[in-house]
């Protein structure tokens, strides 16, 4: 079995994961079979509900499985986590207390305030709690220009695991998708990195991922399933057209 994702992150190991949107358990399953350090089912921009999460969670292996939660909300972020999510990626986090309410929802007291449940987590309760104590990544997404403005403060948050930075909606919120946006995102991982805590981004493909690995980010994105079928169907194509050419 491989070390959590915690462990991995804090030995500055970096990890490649791939991020689903279709709400599909099958295509889960495929991605599984590749045997990737990361599974991410976007539960904010992608079509999962509550059941088809709870039945995709079950057929991602021994990759560690992340959800995006909606929103910032405590029973979004337990359900998540009961389903049999490792951790969680919480969206739109702005400061400090964002931070803080996120870590609360994904630990159970002491150190939180997440309720106990869940149809996994009942099978083996006390493993299962002590497991999560040392194991629940929780990971807070800084793209806004507020997040930007207090990520010392958020990357210092105690039980913070990952800052995961949305590039898109960042530079959005910047103003600026070209040069202020790479000054920021490298300005960020700085602070991550003074802050003692693992940064993460978005990345289109393995070329950006690899080269956002070697810049020091412990999670990027490889690929993701809209745009690999979408590539996968206009190459199929490609080729035929290009065969029947040749007739």
């Amino acid at each position: 079995m491989r070390a959590s994702l915690v462990s991995r992150w804090r030995a500055g190991e970096a990890t490649a994961g791939l991020w689903l949107n279709l709400g599909t358990p099958v295509v889960v399953e495929l991605a599984a079979e590749c045997r990737p350090d990361v599974i991410v089912l976007d539960a904010q921009h992608g079509l999962w509900e509550r059941g088809s999460l709870e039945w995709a969670l079950g057929l991602t292996g021994d990759s560690a499985a992340l959800v995006r939660v909606a929103r910032n909300r405590p029973e979004l972020i337990g359900q998540a986590l009961d389903a049999g999510a490792c951790g969680v990626i919480v969206p739109l986090v702005n400061t400090p207390e964002d931070a803080a309410q996120a870590v609360a929802a994904a630990h159970y007291p002491p150190k939180g305030q997440r309720s106990g449940g869940g149809i996994r987590p009942l099978r083996e309760v006390g493993a299962y709690v002590s497991r999560c104590r040392e194991e629940t990544a929780v990971c807070v997404m800084l793209e806004t220009s507020e997040g930007f403005e207090n990520a010392a403060a958020i990357a210092a948050t105690p039980g913070v695991d990952m800052v995961f930075i949305g590039p898109g909606d960042l530079g959005l919120s910047l103003g600026d998708m070209g040069d202020g946006l790479e000054a920021a995102i490298g300005r960020i991982r700085e602070l991550c990195a003074a802050a003692g805590v693992a940064c993460g981004l978005f990345t289109h493909g393995p070329s950006a991922a690899k080269a956002r690995a070697r810049q020091g980010f412990r999670l990027v994105i490889v690929g993701d399933d809209v745009s690999l079928l979408r590539q996968g169907f206009a190459d199929a194509r490609r080729e035929f057209e290009g065969e029947g050419s040749d007739d």
